[in-house]
């Protein structure tokens, strides 16, 4: 099995939504990163994200400008599985969030890499370790990328039962020298920690919407100025801890919060989806985003969350 010192070049599969962040977090600690593409259409949109991504790190003082082009140049765009893999000492997998496709191409890695690779799936929703061939999963893990990639610090990592305990390790090591915060989880659950949480929030959110007892802004609002900023402090156990789990028992006990009953598909959400108001991609969505530029927002947004980002972690570093 591959130590932290034996990687030296990491292989990207996909460059949609994830693969660029990605390539260019591994690219910018000093790796040799390949990065797989479908066509050259994606290729190309591929590589002016990156351009456009890596001048952002440049601007907020995470990259010297003098470093640019060496780091975009140990990027190497490739349209074969085959030559991406080649030589690669650890493999990210980011394709489309599909079962038939991730298994085709996992049947294609079986036959190509060798045993002591480690490959990392970035499956947001499929339990991939029942998609691998079994051959694969000694040296399987998850490693659960956020977008944007290149800027959301979480990665999170669990292993599959057949994969020695070094081998999450060695991953959790390459993700924190990378910059990244890594969490290893014990064992495999859909979701893994953040999008069930996630998930949870959404329940409560369309109850909200759906039933009438506020509008999108006022969720929001009440987000931005509560307990959100409070967790990048405390975090959600901390918080407890601080607050007393005593009193966290008695709104067990007081029955404080009565759960809603689950729905298939919130009627808020089912009214935009049929509108085509997707969000942002579309103009329209919670908020109207007509007459905004597209990269515009998105850069204003970026700016925004490097600097929340920058505080978190010097509040990680020096906990209360």
């Amino acid at each position: 099995m591959k130590t932290l010192n034996d990687i030296k070049k990491i292989a990207v599969l996909g460059a949609g939504t994830m693969g660029p962040g990605i390539a260019q977090i591994f690219a910018v600690a000093g790796y040799d990163v390949s990065i797989w593409t479908r066509g050259e259409e994606t290729r190309d949109r591929a590589k002016t994200v990156l351009q456009k991504s890596l001048r952002t790190f440049v601007d907020e003082g995470l990259l010297d400008a003098d470093k640019l082009d060496e780091t975009y140049n140990r990027i190497k765009f490739i349209l074969t599985v085959e030559e991406t893999v080649d030589g690669a000492d650890f493999i990210q997998e980011t394709i489309v969030e599909n079962k038939d496709a991730k298994t085709e191409l996992y049947k294609t890695l079986a036959e190509i890499v060798p045993k002591d690779v480690i490959i990392a799936s970035n499956t947001s929703g499929l339990n991939v370790f029942g998609l691998v061939p079994e051959k694969l999963l000694p040296q399987m893990v998850i490693a659960h990328w956020y977008a944007p990639a290149m800027l959301i610090p979480l990665v999170e990592v669990v292993k599959s039962e057949q994969a020695p305990q070094e081998l999450a390790d060695v991953t959790v090591a390459l993700l924190e020298k990378s910059g990244k915060t890594a969490v290893l989880m014990k064992k495999f659950i859909q979701g893994y920690i953040a999008n069930r949480l996630q998930m949870c929030l959404n329940t409560e959110l369309f109850f909200l919407l759906d039933n009438g007892y506020c509008t999108p802004e006022d969720i929001d609002k009440a987000c931005k100025a509560s307990f959100i900023p409070r967790a990048v402090v405390l975090g959600l156990c901390k918080r407890a801890d601080f607050g007393g789990l005593d009193m966290t028992a008695n709104n067990y006990k007081n029955k404080s919060y009565i759960p809603p009953e689950p729905v298939d598909m919130p009627r808020t959400l089912a009214e935009h989806i049929e509108k085509g108001e997707l969000g942002l991609k579309t103009g329209k969505g919670f908020y109207d985003y007509t007459g905004v530029e597209r990269a515009t927002i998105l850069a204003k947004r970026d700016a925004q969350l490097f600097e929340v980002f920058k505080l978190a972690n010097k509040f990680m570093a020096d906990p209360v």
